[in-house]
Formats: structure tokens, C-alpha cells, sequence
């Protein structure tokens, strides 16, 4: 009854066709579904489709009603079976950006969150978040056939790892190489494209950034833009071009910018002029009032030198003028100036035909203002870049602008020379990228080093200000050998006149970039014109095809010509009075790169050697020290190898959970160093992975560099990721037990004393390049410490009060204990043991002394054994003498001891003999005579003190009940009874 109510499916509009899904035979059907649940009856039937493989060709589309392809209209375009998004107004559906949410633990604080985080459009590019969030953008996308996904970037911050990666519709991650996961940095203001396959089926795109805000400032964003995917089934339309483009023809697979001064709206055919008054730059979709001229349209010139050796200062309009001059409150362009004399040449360069300046030929130098010529014998010319006039743009340098919406000032200069300094132009817009480019090819260093013991191949340094309104940034990059372009310094805001040097460690291809940004506002109305920043000079040393502005003593063998030096054998020095070469004395190196003499053989410092050549001084992992008038020597092969220490974890503000690990190369290589640590590095344990990543990564190779990792459970990484890494000690200056060498002090409270009464061995290694924050450079100090406890191979640490193993972020200090640090046993560390002699035979036993300070070094002797001495007669006589007087002592005094008992028991008798009334006894009574009551004479009881034998027979009669004694005395007339 309710259907009846319902109206029939008549026209097309009320309904829409789609295909189903393809079944295994690889056929579909299609149907139609009314735009609104139930809102019809009567649909057409479902009729067979295209073949799943089926797809138009480019600027078509498949019209469903006729399952024909059919071109697309005037102001629409189409890619047949591919899709593209260049529109960012909004995030296009099917788009999602998703940030990893960190846990406030309950406090509520929301800026630990990530939900301010994601990708935001940006009309013509999507950017990424500034801070340290996790955030992915995601579009899933189910392909017929084989395919791919491109899409142009610009991600200049290697603080910022940005991944691209694919999942199935199972989630499970598709196999890529590094290269297609991990996209290359690009240089400031340049895009580049991104290009990776895809399989059929279900392909869920990600595209996801993670800043690393170390207490530092913001990351620059990663942006994002022209993203197409190519193996689609079809396209059931045609995708209208945006404002401020237009498609002139049907049939069209792209749509073109409106020029300068006209617009379009959404899907336009054509542009529309705009009027008089009124001016567009290309591709805007609207016109806007052309404003009155004011001093922020013109900017100002030097010309080239003319033949007569002059030059002017000119004015022009910046191009396009936009502005109107004859209106109320405009301003007019200031006359030109008079001519004047043009600044002379740039050292190395001599004037030609007055008016061009040429550099000197090979073998010559000029400071400029002379005619070239040669340098004098025993020197050679001192090669390099020395810019400091500046009337037309050095050949070596170019210039450019760029804006990342794309508004084409690439045609504009981006600097401009001005004399005694270049300054930057006046670009488009205020948020434009005004570059100057200087190309190194390679440094060539003085005879005097090799490649193998260099640690400077040169050095570039330029004098430069800034004065600024607005929050204007001046870059330094540098891109090595083509690989990616870093930023080495910024300066915000204004800036007095000062001068800034950078330091190459490694011969290779270098390209210096100074980048110049009035705001990173985006803004139509001009307002920061006259921000500028100025370069005085610019200063190469060792530049390999660099002219010459003077002339070096050779630290080598001269040629006659003066031209260049001829290298003496490595470790030799030129002799002042012969001009021959000469050897350095042992243990010593060559210092400096221009020393004439035997002054240029320094000493190494202390525990360090130089090897065969006497190019370089290093620890070849030995160290020994007089102690208490005892040389002790240390065997430190089992630290060689280079040793690591990760600290943490630390976290950002967001929670991303992060360590600082150190590589330390203790001893190197003969003085080569061999530490190293990699930028956005996946997986070093993965061989078949560092090679494919050789072209992606940027290395550090040094004796100590540091990385900060990223573990591989951090924000979702599925490895772990490293950045930020840093040479902390490119020259080994010493090794000493003292607290200081060379400028740099080990602090004594930094780790707690040893209990071990062996001293420290302290490494000391420099890394002189300065930083902002390091204007001296850096320093590290590897304190080696006896711990027999600890294995070979040892522990490494770092300060408990800076667990980031620096306190000021300049000096860095680590304690390896190691067993190896110990000194080598000799024999003072033990001692003999002589054993009993037995069956003639005496041994005698090797022992460590205890505690045990040392490692290795000599061995315990074996025991050892010898016959025991015979015992001479007149030692036997005098034992057997000493015998006999005991015995005969120990006889005599038993006699005596008998005679006094018989004496006390005739006293007794007497005694008890006597009369009550104390009256003495008769003498034939009271005197016994000799030998008279012998044999009863033990049983006598004394009253005063009595025998041990006395006491025991009283226990033995105590015991069997009789509790008197008694003594039988016996006489010649009767027998008596004494009780006692």
C-alpha cells in the first residue's frame, strides 16, 4: 500500500549508476541507485558492465547511461584512469589526517596533546603540523591495475622525518626500498616529485611527519602538493579546473593558469580581463585595485661597467607594476644617480678593456688592482674565492626567487649587486625566497697535507647585516656532493655588520645557499620592501678552480716557474738554507698548511705518535706513565673498536620519546677516524639497507659523533630513526693522567673518585668548527679508569649531572671502565710463597698480590720445587745433649718433691701426737724413725693444705657415703685413730 504512493524513476536526475563489484571472472554489472533512499520506483534495470580492466584515455570519461567514454567539456579536464588532487582549499574527501594522540595522564593539560595537529590546506598545497606531533594524512584508494601514486613536496627541515609508505586493505605495511619511504630533503624554495608503484587492489596511501623540537625553534613544514594516482578502473566524471585556471578545448587532461591582469571562477573556459583600474597576478580567480606608487615599488640598480670604465646607480619599478603613478599621494622614481668610477677588481681578478674583469691565468695572482704574475720562488699561489667589489654577479653565482605558493617570481633576481656589498631584491611578494647560489667544485689542499690527514680542506666566511621591521630570517645551507641541502645557521630579525665562518671537513662538491624571507606571512599588499640584508664579502679558501689574490711559502719542493710547489715525500719539510726537503723528526707532524721550515714540524702531544709518513699523530692504543718511580704501561687494544653509549630516554613537549647516542672511536685508525653516525637512518644493522640508503643519508665520520635516536616503538616508527648528528672531536690533541691539556680541563666532580688506586687516562679530542653556541668549537674527554670488576670491553657513562654528557652543550666528557684500563702485570704485582720440606723436598708457590690493579702482561711463574738441607752431627749432638738435661731435670725435681712430702708427713705425726694440754710428746714417742710409717704415709689428711692425690681420694670416699677421714697411724705400743 505504501509503494503506491512512491512516483516512478523517470528521469535521469533522480538516479545515478554504479558499478558492482567485479566477481572472479573479472565482470561487473551496473545498476542504478536513486539518489535518496526510496524517494522512486520503477529503476532500470541492472545490465552487464565494462570489463573490470576497462579505462578512457586521458581527457575522457565513462558516461555510464552508455558505458562510452566521452570527452570532457570546456573547463574540466580528466586523466582517464588516474585521479589528481591540486586543489587545497579543504582536505578533498577520501582525504584524513590523523595525529597520534600522547596520554596527559589525567592532568588535563591539552598542550601535551596532539589535537591541534594535522595537515592543514593551504589553497594551492597542503602543510604539514610545526610541532612535535605525529601527524599522517591518509586516502585509500582500490586500483584494477598495476599503477602509482606521484606528488610534488618541499621538506627542507631534517629536524623533520617525513615518511611516504603503503598498506594493504589487511593493514599489513607493502614492501618498499628506503628510497621510496624516505623522501629526500629539498633545497630552500625548490619542489621536488615523489614517484612510487602500485599493485592492484586496495592501496591506503600515508604521508606522515614528525618534528623533533629539542629546545630549539619550530620545524620548517613539510608541504604538499599535486598529488595523482595513475590505474583507477574509470572516471565517471570529469573534475572541473579550479579558479584561476582554465581548459580552452574539450578533451583536455590539464587545465592552464590565467595570466597576468585576468581571472576565472571554477571550471572556466577562459579568463576574464580585468579592468584598468584594476590588476591579477597568474592564476589569481579575482582582480584587485591597482594602489597608489610608493617607495615599496621601486628598488635601485648598479649598471655594469661601460668602456669607460663607469657605472650608475638606476631606479626601476618593481616588475609587474601594479602600482599607479599619477594619482593622489603617488610617488615618482627618484632620477638616476651620476656616473662614478667602477669598484677595481676582486683579488685573483685583473681589469680588461676597462670595463670587464677576467680572472688571472693558472700560476699568476692580483689583488685586483694589479696585472697578474707570477709567484716568486719556493711559494705558490694561494688558491680560493675573495669577493668583496661587487659590479656584475660572479660567474660561479646565480640568484633566484621563489615563492611556495608558486606565483613565478623565479623570473626576478633575488639578489642584487650594489658595489661594496650585493643585497637582495625585491621579489614578488614579502614572503618570497630570495636566493644567492655560490658553487665549490672541490678544494684543493696545500701539498704540504694529504687526503688521509686533513682535517680542514677550507673555509668559507662572509661579512653580512640585516635590518629588518618585520620577522625576517637570513639561511646559510649547504648541499654536499648533491645529496640534500642542510641548514647551517639563520639569523631572525636585524642584525649589525658581522662576519660568520664555516669550516670543510671533507674534500667533496659544495653548494653555499643564502636564502632571505621579509615574513612567512603570506600577503597581497606589500609592506616589507625595504627589509633588506646585505653581503659585503664572501672569502673560499682552497677553492680548487679558485683564482689566486696572493702567494703562500710552499711547505714542499718549488718549481722554478713560481707556478705551484712540488711535493716533497709526506713528513718532510723544505730547509730554508738548501730548498731541499728534509724529514721531520720522529713523534712529530706537519702543522699548518703553509709553514717554510723546519718550524712546521710540531711535536705530538702527549700519549700520542705519528705513523710512517708524519702526516698525522695518533694512539695506537698503548699508553704508559711514570707512577711513584714505576713505569706503567697500559695495553688498550680491547677498546679500539668503537664503543657506544645511548642515554635517556628523553621527551618533547609533545612526548615523542627520544635518546642521544654516542659513537667513540678511542683510538682510531692510524689517525683515521672511523665513528660514525648517519642521519635518518633506518637500519644500520641491515647491510643490503645502508647501502640503499648511501644516497639518502648524510655521514659523520670522526673519532666521537652523536645522533639523536628515535626507537623504533616511538610515534609508530616501525625502525628506528636517527638525526641531528654532530662531530664532537675531529683532532686527537693527547692522552695524559693529568686533568688538562691544550685548553681543555676535566672536571673532578663529574664522576666519583675511583677506588682503585690506579689513575685515569684521560683522551682529549677537539672539534674546532664553531656553532652559535660554540664559538671555540667543541671539546671531549674519554676518561679511561682501572676497574678489574668490569669486563675487556668495559662500560661507558656519562656524567650522572649531565646525562646528556654535556653540561653547556661545548664540552663533553665519558668514563670508560674497563679491566684493559688497568696497567700490564710485571713482576712487582707478586710474590713467593716457600712451602713446608717434605720428604726432602721443598716447593715454592707464585701468587698475585691482593688487590690485583693489572691486566695481561707477564705470567705467574710455574712453582718450583728444590731439595731440602741435610741436618749436621753437631746439630744432632746438641738436640740429644738438650734431651738428656731435660729428663735428668724433670728426674731431679720429682727426688726433691718426694723428700718434701716424707718431711711434711713426719711433722704431722708429730703433731698429733701431742697432749691436749699442748704437752710435747716423749721422745720415743713423738719421733718416728727412718722409713717408719711409709707405707700408710699416703693416707694422711693434712689439716692446712692438701695434696691434688688428697683430694681426689676425699671426692672417692664422699662418694660411697663416709663423710670423715681418717688416718691409721701405727706405733710400737698400740694403735690410735685421728679424726680430722
Amino acid at each position: 500500500m505504501f509503494n503506491m504512493w512512491i512516483s516512478a524513476c523517470v528521469f535521469q536526475t533522480d538516479y545515478y549508476f554504479e558499478y558492482t563489484e567485479c566477481d572472479s571472472t573479472g565482470s561487473r554489472w551496473r545498476v542504478a541507485i536513486p539518489h535518496s533512499q526510496g524517494s522512486c520506483s520503477g529503476l532500470p534495470e541492472p545490465v552487464r558492465g565494462t570489463d573490470c580492466t576497462f579505462s578512457c584515455e586521458a581527457g575522457e570519461f565513462l558516461e555510464m547511461s552508455s558505458q562510452q567514454c566521452t570527452s570532457c567539456a570546456a573547463g574540466s579536464y580528466s586523466l582517464g584512469s588516474g585521479v589528481r588532487f591540486d586543489q587545497w582549499d579543504s582536505i578533498p574527501a577520501g582525504f584524513s589526517s590523523l595525529a597520534t594522540y600522547m596520554d596527559s595522564g589525567g592532568s588535563g593539560d591539552e598542550s601535551m596533546t596532539c589535537n591541534n595537529s594535522s595537515w592543514t590546506p593551504q589553497g594551492t598545497h597542503l602543510e604539514s603540523n610545526r610541532d612535535d606531533c605525529t601527524v599522517s594524512l591518509v586516502y585509500a584508494v582500490h586500483l584494477m591495475k598495476q599503477g602509482s601514486v606521484s606528488f610534488d613536496y618541499q621538506y627542507l627541515d631534517s629536524n623533520v622525518f617525513f615518511e611516504f609508505f603503503i598498506q594493504n586493505d589487511q593493514c599489513q605495511e607493502m614492501d618498499q626500498t628506503g628510497s621510496e619511504k624516505w623522501i629526500k630533503l629539498t633545497s630552500n624554495g625548490e619542489w621536488g616529485t615523489h614517484t612510487v608503484n602500485l599493485k592492484s587492489g586496495t592501496n591506503i596511501l600515508y604521508w606522515r611527519t614528525t618534528g623533533m623540537l629539542l629546545g630549539g625553534k619550530p620545524v620548517k613544514p613539510v608541504l604538499l602538493k599535486n598529488i595523482q594516482i595513475e590505474g583507477v578502473a574509470y572516471t565517471s566524471e570529469c573534475f572541473p579546473c579550479r579558479p584561476g585556471t582554465f581548459s580552452k578545448t574539450p578533451g583536455s587532461s590539464s587545465c592552464d593558469l590565467c595570466p597576468r591582469n585576468t581571472y576565472s571562477g571554477k571550471g572556466a573556459s577562459s579568463c576574464t580581463p580585468c579592468s584598468k583600474t584594476q590588476y591579477s597576478q597568474e592564476g589569481w580567480s579575482e582582480c584587485k585595485e591597482r594602489p597608489p606608487c610608493s617607495e615599496k615599488d621601486y628598488f635601485q640598480i648598479h649598471t655594469a661597467c661601460d668602456s669607460d670604465g663607469k657605472t650608475q646607480m638606476l631606479y626601476r619599478w618593481v616588475e609587474p607594476q601594479v602600482c599607479v603613478e599619477n594619482v593622489t599621494g603617488a610617488v615618482t622614481l627618484p632620477p638616476s644617480g651620476e656616473k662614478e668610477d667602477c669598484p677595481p677588481c676582486n683579488p685573483g681578478f685583473y681589469m680588461h678593456n676597462s670595463s670587464t674583469c677576467l680572472p688571472c691565468p693558472q700560476g699568476t695572482y692580483s689583488d685586483g688592482t694589479t696585472e697578474c704574475q707570477r709567484c716568486p720562488g719556493g711559494t705558490e699561489p694561494s688558491l680560493g674565492y675573495e669577493y668583496k667589489w661587487w659590479n656584475i654577479l660572479p660567474r660561479n653565482m646565480k640568484t633566484s626567487c621563489f615563492n611556495v605558493g608558486n606565483s613565478k617570481c623565479d623570473e626576478m633576481n633575488g639578489w642584487e649587486v650594489a658595489g661594496d656589498h650585493i643585497r637582495v631584491g625585491v621579489g614578488g611578494s614579502d614572503n618570497d625566497y630570495l636566493i644567492l647560489n655560490l658553487r665549490v667544485p672541490g678544494f684543493k689542499l696545500p701539498t704540504s697535507v694529504d687526503d688521509a690527514s686533513a682535517t680542514e680542506f677550507g673555509r668559507i666566511t662572509f661579512i653580512f647585516e640585516t635590518d629588518c621591521s618585520a620577522d625576517c630570517e637570513l639561511y646559510f645551507m649547504i648541499d654536499v656532493n648533491r645529496k640534500s641541502t642542510n641548514v647551517v645557521e639563520s639569523w631572525v630579525g636585524s642584525k649589525p655588520r658581522q662576519a660568520y665562518t664555516h669550516t670543510m671537513t671533507k674534500n667533496a662538491s659544495v653548494s653555499y645557499t643564502w636564502a632571505f624571507q621579509r615574513t612567512n606571512k603570506a600577503s597581497d599588499v606589500r609592506q616589507y620592501v625595504n627589509d633588506i640584508a646585505k653581503i659585503y664579502s664572501i672569502t673560499v679558501t682552497n677553492a680548487m678552480d679558485g683564482s689566486a689574490s696572493g702567494c703562500h711559502a710552499c711547505a714542499m719542493m718549488s718549481q722554478q716557474d713560481g707556478s705551484s710547489c712540488v711535493p716533497c715525500p709526506a713528513g718532510h719539510f723544505i730547509n730554508k738554507d738548501t730548498n731541499q726537503c728534509q724529514e721531520c723528526p720522529p713523534n712529530t707532524f706537519l702543522s699548518g698548511h703553509h709553514i717554510y721550515g723546519k718550524e712546521a714540524c710540531q711535536p705530538c702531544g702527549p700519549g700520542s705518535k705519528n705513523n710512517k709518513e708524519h702526516s698525522v699523530c695518533f694512539n695506537d692504543c698503548t699508553f704508559s706513565h711514570l707512577d711513584q718511580n714505576r713505569t706503567l704501561t697500559y695495553d688498550l687494544s680491547a677498546l679500539s673498536s668503537v664503543g657506544s653509549i645511548m642515554n635517556g630516554p628523553s621527551f618533547t613537549s609533545k612526548g615523542t620519546k627520544y635518546y642521544h647516542q654516542f659513537n667513540i672511536s678511542l683510538c682510531g685508525a692510524e689517525g683515521r677516524k672511523v665513528a660514525v653516525c648517519t642521519d635518518n637512518v633506518t637500519d644500520l644493522s641491515s647491510k643490503d639497507l645502508q647501502n640503499e640508503s648511501a644516497d639518502l643519508n648524510n655521514f659523520i665520520k670522526t673519532f666521537v659523533c652523536q645522533s639523536t635516536i628515535i626507537p623504533a616503538d616511538g610515534r609508530g616508527f616501525r625502525t628506528s630513526l636517527s638525526s641531528q648528528s654532530i662531530s664532537l672531536a675531529d683532532t686527537f690533541l693527547g692522552a695524559s693522567v693529568h686533568k688538562n691539556l691544550d685548553g681543555v680541563t676535566v672536571s673532578s666532580d663529574l664522576f666519583p673518585e675511583s677506588s682503585w688506586k690506579v689513575p685515569d687516562i684521560n683522551f682529549f679530542f677537539r672539534s674546532p668548527q664553531p656553532t652559535a653556541s660554540c664559538l671555540n668549537g667543541r671539546s671531549t674527554v674519554v676518561t679511561l679508569r682501572c676497574n678489574p670488576e668490569k669486563s675487556a670491553r668495559g662500560e661507558l657513562t656519562v656524567p650522572r649531572c649531565c646525562p646528556a654528557g654535556t653540561c653547556n652543550g661545548c664540552e663533553f666528557h665519558f668514563l670508560w671502565e674497563s679491566s684493559s684500563a688497568c696497567p700490564l702485570c710485571t713482576e712487582t704485582d707478586y710474590h713467593s710463597i716457600e712451602g713446608a720440606c717434605k720428604g726432602g723436598v721443598q716447593d715454592t708457590l707464585y701468587v698475585w698480590n691482593e688487590p690485583k690493579f693489572c691486566t695481561k702482561g707477564v705470567l705467574l711463574p710455574n712453582k718450583t720445587s728444590a731439595q731440602c738441607e741435610v741436618v749436621s752431627l753437631w746439630v744432632k749432638a746438641g738436640i740429644g745433649g738438650g734431651a738428656f738435661m731435660a729428663v735428668l731435670l724433670v728426674s731431679l725435681t720429682c727426688y726433691f718433691w718426694k723428700k718434701n712430702k716424707r718431711l711434711e708427713y713426719k711433722y704431722s705425726r708429730l703433731v698429733m701426737s701431742a697432749n691436749k694440754d699442748c704437752e710435747l710428746p716423749a721422745a720415743d714417742s713423738c719421733a718416728l724413725a727412718e722409713g717408719e710409717g711409709e707405707e700408710n704415709e699416703d693416707d694422711v689428711v693434712y689439716s692446712n693444705t692438701a695434696s691434688l692425690l688428697g683430694k681426689l681420694k676425699a671426692i672417692a670416699s664422699k662418694a660411697d657415703g663416709d663423710n670423715s677421714e681418717s688416718v691409721q697411724l701405727k706405733s710400737s705400743q698400740s694403735e690410735r685413730w685421728v679424726w680430722g
